[in-house]
């Protein structure tokens, strides 16, 4: 027997503790990251806050060592960032005030959800705006509803705030259809149409539901299906199921809000437009900041090699780890946002139908790091822009085959032209795909089915009927 010898070339990642935790640090979301954070300064002496840091350095106690020392703290790498931590982003224009806007990010301080929603808004709404949704907020019952005639309340704040009804409605809306749906609603009816609305798609039944609420509210009272089948010229199964679906909305919105307030998404990162550009930053209240303790840090190298020395420099370099681990995820973060709001600058302005396409891989290639390590600083990390709260996995979409836009720009199409259609014409998907046709962007007429039984849309056939009933309802 021969002795054989083969040597192999490879290619190994060993995974140290510090590349693990740091890969960690990245996927945790602001409620684990703030976790991680309380419970390392509580295990870890040689840890503290940025802020405890510098208001150290910056009254040295008699006999303590000079200010120019006390300033050299190891901190979480923020130093390496742009300095004030944010980036000019080419992009459309957007109305803003700069800077300020950051003061108004909306964190976990307030418990009254009122408050919330005009910290929600304050990105969005300019002063004068604000002020009129601030006085819908105050005509609401403590359930979320008008607590007046709606007519008689749009005349007061006509005359109070100078501004046309419409404008002062539409804010109005915009808290109807805003977080949480249904919001200063006039009633259950059109709170519950509001909350409908909001539901993701798809959502088997929600237009069933949407018809019954117009029109068979007596009949829905009495729990009566058969009354409502018949009424609506639908199987007694389905209305079941858009019963059901009525019955898990929230009929009193500020108590869901209330409820819900735990849940309440706090954005890592803030994008506004000022001076002609974009700019992203981090949101301070889910970025907090560690140093070293300067002064154990010191007395540690004093100290040599006594008894517990061992001890305290393992703690030392377990948070200088978590504090490169830490800036890992800042740098990360605001190095991808850049990119999605350079590339979605358009949606940012015009909505869902200007959405790119755009895919982890490119992310990654531009900012010169692995699709995963992208993947991972995207999952539950939010954005708060002009257009509302997203999370940063809203950024990607997929390019639409043999077309140069995305599905989700194309779906929003979609939904766009069958709200404007005809009343009592309805378009078949074959219209669209042909509509779409002239626009450019070359779909099969499965493709728009596709994408509108995605938005929960029933077909043209079952929109022609529910016309006639639509009508009656608004005409009632």
């Amino acid at each position: 027997m021969k002795a054989i010898q083969s040597a192999q070339l490879g290619q190994q990642l060993n995974l140290t503790p510090q590349l693990l935790q740091s890969i960690r640090l990245l996927q945790l979301n602001a409620q684990q990251l703030q976790l991680e954070v309380n419970r390392a300064l509580e295990l870890n002496p040689m840890l503290e806050l940025e802020e405890e840091a510098q208001a150290e350095a910056q009254a040295p106690a008699a006999g303590d060592v000079a200010p120019g020392e006390a300033a050299a703290v190891e901190t979480a790498a923020f130093d390496e960032l742009p300095e004030p931590s944010m980036w000019d982003v080419p992009g459309a224009s957007w109305s803003g005030e700069g800077e300020d806007r950051m003061q108004r990010i909306a964190d976990s301080g307030s418990s009254d959800p009122c408050v919330r929603v005009l910290e929600a808004l304050s990105l969005e709404l300019d002063p004068a705006q604000l002020e009129i949704a601030a006085f819908w907020l105050e005509h609401c019952d403590d359930a979320g509803y008008l607590d007046g005639d709606h007519a008689a309340l749009l005349l007061r704040a006509t005359a109070r705030f100078d501004v046309a009804a419409e404008r002062i409605e539409a804010i109005r809306h915009r808290l109807l259809h805003g977080e949480p749906a249904g919001l200063a609603a006039r009633d259950a009816g059109e709170c519950l149409q509001a909350q409908l609305a909001a539901l993701p798609s798809p959502c088997p039944g929600r237009h069933l539901a949407s018809r019954i609420l117009e029109s068979c509210v007596d009949a829905l009272a009495a729990h009566d299906h058969a009354a409502i089948a018949a009424r609506l010229q639908v199987e007694e199964a389905d209305v079941a199921e858009a019963v059901r679906l009525i019955l898990s909305l929230q009929p009193r919105p500020l108590h869901g809000a209330m409820e819900a307030d735990d849940g309440y998404i706090v954005p890592d990162v803030v994008a506004w437009h000022a001076d002609g550009q974009w700019r992203v930053a981090l949101n301070p209240a889910t970025a907090p900041r560690l140093a070293i303790n300067a002064g154990y840090e010191r007395a540690l190298a004093q100290s040599g090699d006594g008894e517990g020395a061992g001890a305290l420099r393992e703690l030392l370099q377990e948070a200088r780890w978590l504090t490169r681990g830490l800036s890992m995820r800042y740098d990360t973060l605001l190095r991808t946002t850049k990119v999605l709001v350079e590339r979605q600058a358009a949606f940012l302005v015009q909505g869902e139908e200007a959405m790119a396409p755009l895919t982890l891989k490119e992310v990654a290639d531009e900012i010169g790091m692995h699709e995963s390590t992208v993947s991972r600083i995207t999952s539950g990390k939010y954005i708060q822009t002009p257009r509302g709260t997203f999370e940063l996995k809203h950024f990607f979409a997929v390019r639409l085959e043999g077309a140069n836009v995305s599905g989700a720009a194309v779906r929003a199409m979609v939904r766009r032209l069958i709200e404007s259609e005809p009343a009592g014409r309805p378009l078949a998907d074959d219209a669209i795909a042909a509509l779409l046709a002239r626009q450019g962007v070359h779909i099969a007429r499965r493709t728009v089915a596709k994408y509108r039984e995605q938005l929960s849309i029933p077909t043209a056939r079952e929109r022609r009927r529910a016309a006639p009933a639509a009508t009656l309802a608004r005409a009632g």
